[in-house]
């Protein structure tokens, strides 16, 4: 999983560089707010951001509030980093969106369970933005059926969206994914086969 780490201090970030490679992380890391952002604004951005509290350009609040607000940022799991310890910092730092927080110097242990619970609450998020996709697309398909169908009067072929004409078969087959096999109703196969009664 890919994790954007911002801090600006260069001895840190070459150690959590090292230690989240170890884990298995691939980090993107950067040493100010304004590339943290460029980052998160590309089309597939981490999912995990680690955002020191004090670092040029935006600060780590400034990044996690533009980032709660922009409807551009996929959901982000944000772990502030700081040295900022008293009730009132977490607090801000909570205020500001942040998802977790973590003091300097970090202990590797509790760092690598909280990223642990990060990467299982970004996977359920994005099986559920799976979902919500999947479910919106059986809407349209449902809606679409719901629409009046131009079918021809002699032959009853379906015209679909791109003006082709295709039997009915072939239009529900290719809307709904489904599959027909065929048989007799009763009424059929006494009008076809009365012999048979």
């Amino acid at each position: 999983m890919r994790v954007l780490l911002a801090e600006d201090d260069l001895t840190t970030r070459k150690l959590l560089e090292t230690v989240l490679e170890r884990w298995g992380y691939e980090v993107l890391s950067t040493d100010n707010g304004e590339d943290a952002w460029s980052i998160l604004m590309e089309p597939d951005p981490p999912r995990i951001a680690i955002l020191d509290r004090i670092m040029p350009g935006f600060d780590g609040l400034e990044l996690c509030r533009k980032i709660r607000q922009s409807k551009d940022v996929k959901t982000t799991y944000v772990i502030h980093l700081t040295t900022l310890s008293t009730p009132e910092d977490i607090l801000a730092g909570f205020d500001s969106g942040a998802d977790d927080y973590i003091t300097k110097p970090f202990n590797n242990g509790e760092l690598r369970a909280r990223l642990g619970a990060a990467q299982k609450i970004v996977q359920l998020q994005s099986e559920l933005e799976h979902r919500v996709m999947e479910l919106e697309e059986a809407l349209d398909h449902i809606k679409k059926l719901h629409e009046v169908l131009p079918m021809c009067s002699f032959c009853h072929r379906i015209r679909d969206d791109d003006d082709n004409w295709q039997s009915l078969e072939e239009f529900i087959e290719a809307k709904l994914d489904t599959r027909f096999s065929h048989g007799l109703c009763p009424v059929c196969y006494s009008k076809h086969y009365p012999e048979d009664l």
